[in-house]
């Protein structure tokens, strides 16, 4: 080896290093904020900024998930936690669909119209297959004798039923498919309930990417179970459904 590619090689060692270091100092400020699929994944580009409505959230509420529409019928879903010093994103956006025929203006839900409510809701309550499930929700494990009423014209409409199979329409939520394995309860017309303006609005998993819903939000498996784990009903969190910037 002459000296000059000696040099060439030297220099070429250093450079490796310095990126070496470089790349390590990136992951370690990357990782804390959701892992290196959050920030290979293009949508967690979006959701820098703090949303303007949740300056009017009351102030016992600390923990917000806010779902953006970024189509007709696709979404990003992030995760906001207010703290002494203000709101902080603790979870990067993630990709979700909503209803087949988009987000409702707010008030303009109905029964049966393919579109997801817009507004901030209540989040108290979850359910799904597993006997129990990491969250700091109120969880209950449903079996075949669960449903939730949809007949605008019942007494129980927009409930959660259990016992024999209603002879009024509804949902079954121990379903044969996964899509309800794990299921976060948006209290949208649950109190009061109001007939024919839309139920059994939820957070749950996906049939795919690019497969809407009959009104609710889903979204990966994944996603919806590290959402789960996040949530805190000490924390009063709320459902924030928009429109994006």
């Amino acid at each position: 080896m002459t000296k000059t590619e000696n040099n060439h090689f030297v220099n070429l060692v250093i450079l490796t290093c310095k990126l070496f270091v470089v790349w390590n100092l990136f992951i370690a400020v990357r990782l804390p904020l959701g892992g290196i699929s959050a920030w290979l994944t293009p949508a967690s580009f979006f959701a820098d900024e703090i949303p303007v409505e949740f300056d009017v959230l009351p102030q016992e509420v600390r923990q917000v998930i806010v779902v953006e529409a970024t189509g007709k019928v696709t979404a990003r879903v992030s995760g906001w936690e207010r703290n002494d010093s203000g709101w902080t994103q603790m979870i990067n956006p993630v990709k979700a669909v909503i209803g087949c025929k988009g987000l409702a203006p707010s008030g303009e839900k109905r029964e049966g119209d393919g579109r997801t409510p817009s507004g901030v809701f209540t989040l108290r309550r979850a359910f799904g297959y597993e006997e129990r499930v990491a969250t700091g929700l109120r969880y209950q494990r449903v079996t075949e004798r669960d449903f939730w009423i949809d007949d605008p014209d019942s007494l129980q409409y927009n409930q959660w039923v259990a016992g024999d199979v209603p002879q009024v329409s509804h949902e079954v939520l121990r379903r044969s498919d996964g899509l309800y394995k794990y299921v976060i309860v948006i209290e949208y017309n649950t109190n009061p309930v109001v007939p024919g303006m839309g139920s059994a609005i939820f957070l749950h998993v996906w049939r795919a990417a690019n497969k809407p819903t009959a009104g609710c939000v889903a979204m990966a498996e994944a996603d919806i179970f590290r959402l789960l784990q996040w949530l805190d009903a000490h924390q009063n969190p709320v459902i924030l459904l928009k429109e994006s910037p």
